[in-house]
């Protein structure tokens, strides 16, 4: 199976993931997309995140009616902070079968360079690099396994989330509609 691999945080996952996600699945040609719910990214060791268990419940639930979209809480087991290289190593052990690709942000491939194993990600793997508002690359110096994912900028973020949750305010058109008021709960 085609495999792409969507790490993040996802405190919480919102409508903005599901569709960059979707876009994903579709531009990179792939059977399914695994949301990997990240216990702790190691350029934001200071990060305050809800507990694991909570942000993947969340995801695994706002994922229901995405039948290739599929919540993964596959890092929690591996050591921490979450190196992509090592969950790579660890998912080629596990799904033998399975080729992966990898999809970042403009302003992770910005900060490539800065990665854990980076020249090895780059040698064995597939990437697609969603460009954010202000990310400044040229598109045309990538290397050739690297692409750009072409998808509709929705400006939506965890953290508006958890400070609309603060404030009291709707996050109705933010989030699935069946996971609204467990991020209410859990976020206040």
């Amino acid at each position: 199976m085609e495999i792409g691999i969507f790490g993040g945080s996802f405190n919480p996952i919102h409508n903005g993931h599901i569709a960059l996600a979707e876009t994903f699945l579709k531009e990179a040609l792939l059977d399914e997309v695994w949301l990997m719910v990240a216990p702790q990214n190691p350029f934001k060791i200071n990060q305050q995140l809800l507990e694991d268990a909570k942000r993947f419940e969340l995801a695994k639930e706002a994922l229901i009616n995405y039948p290739h979209l599929v919540a993964s809480n596959y890092e929690f087991s591996l050591p921490k902070p979450s190196y992509t290289w090592n969950t790579l190593q660890q998912l080629a052990i596990s799904y033998p079968l399975h080729n992966f690709t990898l999809l970042i942000g403009g302003d992770n491939w910005q900060a490539f360079d800065r990665w854990n194993h980076a020249e090895d990600i780059l040698a064995n793997y597939q990437i697609c690099v969603y460009p954010r508002k202000d990310d400044t690359f040229d598109e045309t110096s990538l290397p050739k396994n690297v692409r750009c994912l072409h998808a509709p900028l929705l400006n939506i973020s965890s953290t508006m989330i958890r400070e609309r949750v603060q404030l009291e305010k709707p996050i109705n058109d933010l989030v699935p509609e069946n996971i609204v008021r467990k991020i209410e709960l859990y976020y206040k």
